[in-house]
């Protein structure tokens, strides 16, 4: 059992889990889930408390003691319990469906950025995400940042804009005002890093670009809350057409 954590951290074909809400978003949305462990009993009957769906993750879990649980990670999660899943097969952009817009970081660098925006991605119905750069989206403190909702959505780790047909509605503080302005559900939502904002390659690809209207002296706004803006933008419009 110990031995699945220790491969997990250099076998790509697999992902830690850290945390209640990892484990069971995972399970919700899917995920191989091939190893469970906890520090202490009680954490199984807190876990069935919150979600009583989790009852066969947590029949396979095994308990390691607190100190083997710590020495497994660098920062042991407070809920004491984590767990070991299969990563899933990398698919093509084109296999992922035209019910609601894509999420594209342009380049992202900092992990917890990447995490909080798969989760909000998740959360606001995206059909996917593609992310650029050297940063890989599955990293374990990415995996923490989404609270297992990498598996929520197909992620995909690409080394440019793909060419889709989509179109492609770029945020940039020097685009058109976002007043009004209803993302299309089949575009691909472009936000850039966080130090270079989006780069030129994306903004030559970008049918349009869209600048949040901000109060003056700030600059910019967190790379996952952009993406919620934008998304939000979006669903306002499809919770509009399903009232009238």
């Amino acid at each position: 059992m110990i031995e699945w954590f220790r491969q997990a951290t250099v076998d790509p074909s697999l992902v830690i889990l850290e945390g209640f809400h990892a484990v069971k978003h995972a399970h919700r949305f899917g995920a191989e889930v091939v190893a469970v462990i906890h520090d202490q009993e009680r954490v199984l009957d807190q876990l069935t408390a919150v979600a009583p769906d989790m009852m066969r993750v947590v029949q396979q879990a095994r308990p390691v003691g607190s100190e083997t649980f710590a020495d497994l990670f660098r920062h042991p999660h407070p809920t004491g319990l984590a767990a070991v899943a299969r990563r899933p097969l990398p698919i093509d952009t084109n296999e992922i469906a035209q019910t609601s817009p894509i999420v594209f970081l342009d380049g992202p660098r900092h992990l917890g950025n990447i995490g909080a925006t798969i989760r909000i991605a998740a959360a606001g119905g995206a059909s996917g995400l593609i992310v650029t750069g050297d940063v890989d989206p599955w990293h374990p403190a990415a995996l923490r940042g989404s609270t297992g909702l990498h598996f929520a959505l197909p992620i995909i780790h690409a080394t440019e804009m793909p060419t889709t047909g989509r179109p492609i509605i770029a945020f940039d503080p020097e685009g058109d005002d976002a007043g009004g302005f209803i993302p299309p559900t089949d575009a691909i939502l472009a936000f850039g890093s966080e130090r270079t904002g989006l780069s030129g390659a994306t903004k030559a690809a970008a049918d349009r670009l869209i600048a949040f209207p901000m109060r003056d002296g700030v600059s910019s706004i967190n790379l996952a809350a952009s993406v919620g803006i934008g998304l939000y933008m979006w669903r306002l419009n499809q919770a509009t057409q399903a009232v009238v």
